[in-house]
């Protein structure tokens, strides 16, 4: 049943209209895609280009999950400036359509130059928004983790060795990483599973961190690997069990 509720969700989102009251997300998230784009966004920042607004809009929700830059935003869709491209991304972000994050680093300065990777704020509006193309479930399950992790307020990162290695989720917990996250659909595959810990133990070795996770679709195992201890479960237990954990930390008055 749980399942069968995430996978749901991991398609319709969250809005309470399309939800609650099952009004079609094809015609209803659009729409308020729009409004919020030309009703609260363009009047409230003056922007002078709303068309390229729209299209950037359009571009980070179909590339939801990937490495930007706004240099090559400017090139892509043919805006004038960077400083314009800088200027509208932050736009919807504070309007809480999209959020960017950074890819983790010691300097400062190469955190500053680095690519984002792009976020949608909820998974209906990359159903409704997105140009027709075939679905791409892990993608949508990285998206949902880092709903989740926005949600909570984690203090989190995106991360990628010197050699192109990378990992999802970098945790800090204050000057540490606490916690590595890998999202992928299935690791059944062997040139898969290869990939993620690849991955996940070059960053555990260069950030010193040794709680690694794999969140999957539907998968549950632990591996032991150059001593340290990776653990694998499906995103949608990993949802249940953040919001159970949320749920008892709660104490009620009196």
């Amino acid at each position: 049943m749980v399942r069968h509720h995430f996978d749901a969700w991991l398609h319709t989102g969250g809005y309470p209209e399309v939800v609650v009251n099952n009004t079609p997300l094809e015609t209803y998230l659009p729409t308020l895609f729009d409004s919020i784009l030309f009703k609260d966004i363009v009047r409230r920042y003056r922007v002078k280009y709303p068309q390229k607004i729209h299209e950037l809009a359009h571009y980070l929700t179909t590339n939801h999950s990937c490495e930007y830059t706004c240099n090559a935003l400017k090139g892509a869709l043919g805006f004038r400036s960077v400083h314009t491209v800088e200027n509208y991304v932050s736009y919807l972000a504070e309007s809480f359509l999209f959020f960017p994050v950074d890819r983790y680093s010691a300097k400062l300065k190469e955190l500053l130059k680095a690519p984002k990777k792009g976020y949608v704020i909820d998974l209906g509006q990359i159903e409704a928004i997105k140009f027709k193309q075939q679905p791409d479930t892990g993608r949508l399950l990285e998206n949902t983790v880092a709903i989740e992790l926005f949600r909570q307020g984690t203090d989190f990162y995106n991360y990628k060795t010197a050699s192109g290695k990378e990992t999802d989720f970098v945790i800090r917990t204050g000057i540490t990483t606490s916690e590595l996250i890998q999202v992928t659909l299935e690791t059944i595959t062997p040139k898969t599973l290869k990939r993620e810990l690849t991955g996940i133990l070059a960053a555990a070795k260069d950030l010193s961190c040794d709680q690694l996770t794999v969140l999957t679709g539907n998968e549950t195992w632990q591996k032991e690997v150059d001593g340290l201890t990776i653990m694998a479960q499906p995103v949608w237990k990993w949802l249940l069990e953040k919001e159970i954990s949320r749920v008892h930390s709660v104490r009620l008055p009196g």
